[in-house]
């Protein structure tokens, strides 16, 4: 690889951490190219980008960053064959992942990179298969803020017509008296 493909290399994973919040390191080694063209479709179906890299292009893309973003805490996990996953949504990779292992023992999860915090070894799998993505929580938020609403306008309903059948009532007691 000459210095200037090493270089757009560099470059290209720079641009791919600066724009993903999530990715995770996988050992895709001893798999056979069937198992890895089936991985790369799954993946390919739900948006997550498999990209297997140089390790020290990789480190040396993630130096670039400040040290805010606590990528330091990656660099011990890309020894030996290195694949990345990036991805949108942070569980997505792991239960890919999760699905595929049922039928296959590889890939292996080094390490997951979610939003500053890492998730290291193979036995996260799981944990992050359950993290509830950005759209999850949303969502819950908006029921929960909808319960209470919904409550106030149930009651501020089925009292408005106890309220109305009130004044009609001493509307016809009114007028009765008269």
């Amino acid at each position: 690889m000459t210095r200037q493909e090493k270089a757009n290399a560099i470059e290209e994973l720079k641009n791919k951490f600066e724009d993903t919040e999530f990715f995770y390191l996988t050992d895709a080694s001893a798999m056979t190219v069937a198992e890895v063209t089936d991985l790369r479709g799954r993946l390919y179906e739900k948006g997550v980008e498999m990209k297997v890299v140089k390790n020290k292009l990789a480190i040396k893309a993630l130096e670039e960053f400040e040290s805010d973003r606590n990528f330091e805490a990656v660099y011990p996990f890309f020894k030996g064959p290195t694949a990345l996953l990036f991805t949108e949504t942070a569980n997505l990779p792991a239960k890919i992942l999760k699905e595929f292992r049922e039928d296959h023992e590889r890939p292996i999860l080094k390490a997951a990179y979610i939003q500053a915090d890492l998730y290291e070894g193979d036995d996260q799998i799981k944990p992050l298969s359950e993290l509830k993505s950005k759209e999850d929580l949303i969502g819950e938020i908006v029921v929960l803020l909808q319960s209470p609403a919904k409550n106030v306008i149930s009651a501020l309903s089925s009292g408005g017509k106890t309220i109305a059948g009130l004044v009609k009532t001493l509307q016809e007691k009114k007028a009765a008296e008269a």
